[in-house]
C-alpha cells in the first residue's frame, strides 16, 4: 500500500515538474521572440529581457534538479548491463537532446531481496547525490540570506535565485525518498542519508589539511563518483565540497553563486531553443518529409538506404543540433528499412549512430555554444568552422558507406517531379538554416536571438502542418527536461572548474606541454590524444567544461588558432560517442533498437576510422596554417 501510494506521489511530482518546466520553457521563448520583434520592427527594446531570460534558466534548473536526482540518462555507468524498468512504464530513450533526463527511472537497486556488490556501488553512489543535494540546499539557503538588493530590471529580491535553487534541492530529496519508498528500499534510503549528512557534517567540523594541490584531490573524488554512477552535476558538486577539508578556499555560500553564475548566462539560453526545433520537427512530421528528400536525391545509389542516412543525417543536423536527438530518430525511422532490406542489425545501428555524430558538428551545435561559453570564443566563427568540418567528416562517411556496402539495398529512382515535391515538402526545414547560420554569419541577430527565432519559426511550421496540441506540449516538456539537464551540469562544473583555476592547473599542464616545443604538429597529436581518451569516458558537455579551459591555451601557445582548435575539440570528443566502454550514441542506437552494444560497436569499426581520418585531416590543416 505504501508502496503504490509512494508511486503515484512520485509520478505526480515527475509530471508537475515536467508541466512546469515546459510552462517556463514557453514564456522564455515568448520573452526573447517579442524582444527581437520590438527591436526590428518598432526600433525599440524590452528593457529587462536578457535579465529575464537569466532568471528563467535558474526557474529551469531549479525544476530539473529533482529530476536529474533520479535519471539515468545523466550518469556513466561502465559495469552494469541495460537495467530493468522498475515501476513498468516505457523504457524508451530520449528522442533529442546531448545531455537528457530520463523521467522513467530505473531500479536503483537489484530487483531480488538480497544483497549483492551492485547495491553497494549504488548505495555509495545514493549518498553522494544527497551529500550534492544537502550542499545545493544548505549553500544556496546561506547564499539567499546573505544576497541582498534587487535586480535592476525585475525588481525582484536577488536572494530568489538561490532560494529557487535549494527549494529544488528539498524537491530532488523527496523524489529520491518517493521512489526508494516505491522501490520497497526506504531501509536504503535512510542508510545513504545517515552517510550524507555524516559526511556533509564531518566536512564542515574538521580542520582543512591544507594541501598542496586541493585540485588533485578533486579530480581523484570526482573520477571515483563518476565510475561509481553517480548523476554527472552531484559528482561535481559534492566532491567539490569535500574538498574543503583539503584546503580548497571555496565555502557553501560560494559555490552556489558560482553555479547560479554558471548556469544563468544568456547565451546558454539558446540551448533550449535547439532541443525545441528538434523536438517540433520530429512531432511536426518536417523530420519525417527530410527522410523522402534524401532518399529522392541519393537513395537510387549503390548501397543508396544507408547514403539516405547520410543525407538525412546531414540535412537533420541543420535543424536539431543534437546527436542523441538523430540517433534516436534515426533508429526509428532507419532500422526497420535498413534490416527489411538485408542488412544485419548491428552493422544498421552502427551506420546510424556514426551518422549521429554529425549532429553536433553541423550547425546549429549545443557543443559549440557550450564551448563558446566555456572559452570565450566567437560562436559564429566555431559554427562556420564546423560546419567545414561536418561536410569533410560526412565525405569519409560516405566512402566508408560505399566501400563497406552498409546495405545493397537501392530505392526506386525518383522522377523529377517527385523530387521536387518531396523537396518542396522539405523546405521548412531548410529555413531553418537562412535563420540560424545566415544570420549569424550576417551580424544580423545574436546566437540567441537566431534560436529564439528558429524556435518560433518551427512552433508556427508545426501549427500549419496540425499537429496535435498534446505533441506540441510534449516537445516543449521534453526540450524543458533535457535544458535542465544541461544546464544543471554546467552550472555544477563552474565550482570545479574555479577549483582547478585557483590551483593553477592550467598552468601546470601548460608546463608540462612545454616539452614537446612550439612545434604545432607535435603539440597538436598529444592534445589529440588527450582527448580521444578522454571522450572514452566523459560526456562532451562535461568534456567541454573541464578540458577546453586546460588545452586551449597550450594550443594557442603553438600557434594553433583558437577557432580551429576548438573545432578540434568537439570533433574529438564527439567521435567519443562510437567508442567503448561509454558511447553514448551507440548505447541510445541499442536501446532504441535492442541490439547488443558489443555487436554495435564492433560493427562501428568502419565509420569511426573514416571519422579518425576527417579528424587527422583537420588536425594536419591546422598545424600546418600554424606552422608557417
Amino acid at each position: 500500500m505504501l508502496a503504490s501510494m509512494a508511486q503515484a506521489l512520485s509520478l505526480r511530482l515527475e509530471r508537475t515538474l515536467e508541466l512546469a518546466g515546459a510552462l517556463t520553457l514557453a514564456v522564455l521563448l515568448a520573452t526573447v521572440t517579442a524582444s527581437v520583434a520590438l527591436r526590428y520592427f518598432a526600433a525599440s527594446g524590452f528593457t529587462g529581457a536578457e535579465e529575464a531570460a537569466s532568471w528563467l534558466l535558474v526557474t529551469l534548473a531549479s525544476i530539473g534538479l529533482p529530476l536529474a536526482s533520479t535519471a539515468k540518462g545523466l550518469r556513466i555507468d561502465l559495469f552494469e548491463g541495460r537495467p530493468a524498468p522498475s515501476d513498468g512504464r516505457d523504457q524508451r530513450p530520449s528522442a533529442r537532446g546531448e545531455l537528457i533526463i530520463d523521467n522513467r527511472g530505473t531500479k536503483p537497486f537489484s530487483s531480488e531481496n538480497r544483497f549483492v556488490p551492485q547495491d553497494l556501488r549504488t548505495i555509495f553512489s545514493g549518498a553522494i547525490t544527497l551529500v550534492a543535494c544537502i550542499v545545493v540546499i544548505s549553500g544556496s539557503g546561506k547564499a539567499a540570506l546573505d544576497l541582498g538588493g534587487v535586480s535592476p530590471s525585475l525588481g525582484l529580491s536577488e536572494g530568489l535565485r538561490p532560494a529557487m535553487l535549494s527549494a529544488g534541492g528539498v524537491l530532488a530529496i523527496v523524489a529520491i525518498l518517493l521512489r526508494h519508498v516505491a522501490d520497497g528500499r526506504l531501509v536504503a534510503f535512510v542508510s545513504m542519508l545517515a552517510i550524507a549528512v555524516g559526511l556533509h557534517s564531518a566536512d564542515g567540523a574538521v580542520p582543512p589539511m591544507d594541501l598542496e594541490s586541493p585540485s588533485f584531490m578533486l579530480c581523484c573524488l570526482a573520477l571515483l563518483t563518476i565510475l561509481a554512477g553517480t548523476p554527472l552535476p552531484h559528482a561535481f558538486i559534492a566532491p567539490a565540497y569535500v574538498t574543503v577539508a583539503f584546503g580548497a578556499p571555496m565555502p557553501e555560500e560560494a559555490m552556489a553563486a558560482a553555479t547560479l553564475s554558471g548556469l544563468s548566462r544568456y547565451l546558454l539560453t539558446a540551448i533550449p531553443f535547439f532541443l525545441l526545433v528538434g523536438a517540433l520537427l520530429t512531432a511536426s512530421g518536417i523530420a519525417s518529409d527530410l527522410v523522402c528528400f534524401a532518399a529522392a536525391l541519393v537513395g537510387h545509389r549503390r548501397a543508396g538506404l544507408g547514403q539516405t542516412v547520410l543525407l538525412t543525417g546531414v540535412l537533420f543536423s541543420g535543424a536539431s543540433g543534437s546527436s542523441i536527438a538523430n540517433a534516436a530518430f534515426g533508429s526509428a525511422a532507419f532500422m526497420p528499412q535498413l534490416t527489411a532490406h538485408g542488412t544485419p542489425p548491428e552493422r544498421a545501428g552502427a551506420l546510424i549512430a556514426a551518422v549521429s555524430v554529425l549532429d553536433n558538428i553541423i550547425p546549429p551545435s549545443i557543443a559549440f555554444l557550450i564551448l563558446a561559453a566555456a572559452a570565450d570564443l566567437s560562436t559564429g566563427k566555431l559554427l562556420a568552422g564546423g560546419f567545414v568540418a561536418g561536410l569533410l567528416m560526412a565525405a569519409t562517411l560516405a566512402i566508408a558507406i560505399h566501400v563497406n556496402g552498409a546495405t545493397t539495398a537501392r530505392t526506386a529512382r525518383a522522377s523529377a517531379g517527385e523530387s521536387r515535391r518531396f523537396g518542396v515538402r522539405a523546405l521548412p526545414a531548410f529555413g531553418l538554416g537562412i535563420i540560424v547560420v545566415a544570420g549569424i554569419r550576417a551580424g544580423v541577430v545574436s546566437p540567441t536571438e537566431a534560436a529564439a527565432l528558429a524556435a518560433a519559426y518551427t512552433l508556427v511550421a508545426a501549427f500549419l502542418k496540425r499537429t496535435a496540441g498534446q505533441e506540441i506540449g510534449a516537445a516543449f516538456g521534453q526540450s524543458a527536461r533535457e535544458t535542465a539537464a544541461i544546464l544543471l551540469l554546467i552550472g555544477s562544473a563552474a565550482p570545479f572548474a574555479f577549483l582547478i583555476a585557483v590551483d593553477g592547473v592550467a598552468a601546470q599542464v601548460s608546463s608540462l606541454a612545454g616539452w614537446l616545443g612550439s612545434n604545432p604538429f607535435l603539440v597538436i597529436a598529444a592534445l589529440n590524444l588527450l582527448l580521444l581518451g578522454v571522450g572514452l569516458f566523459l560526456d562532451i558537455g562535461a568534456a567541454i567544461l573541464l578540458f577546453a579551459p586546460l588545452t586551449l591555451p597550450v594550443a594557442v601557445s603553438a600557434g594553433i588558432d583558437p577557432i580551429h582548435f576548438g573545432v578540434i575539440l568537439v570533433v574529438n570528443l564527439m567521435i567519443g560517442g562510437l567508442t567503448p566502454p561509454v558511447g553514448i550514441l551507440v548505447q541510445t542506437v541499442g536501446n532504441a533498437s535492442g541490439v547488443p552494444v558489443v555487436a554495435l560497436f564492433a560493427a562501428s569499426r568502419p565509420y569511426l576510422l573514416a571519422l579518425l581520418s576527417a579528424l587527422a585531416l583537420l588536425s594536419f590543416s591546422a598545424a600546418l596554417v600554424a606552422f608557417f
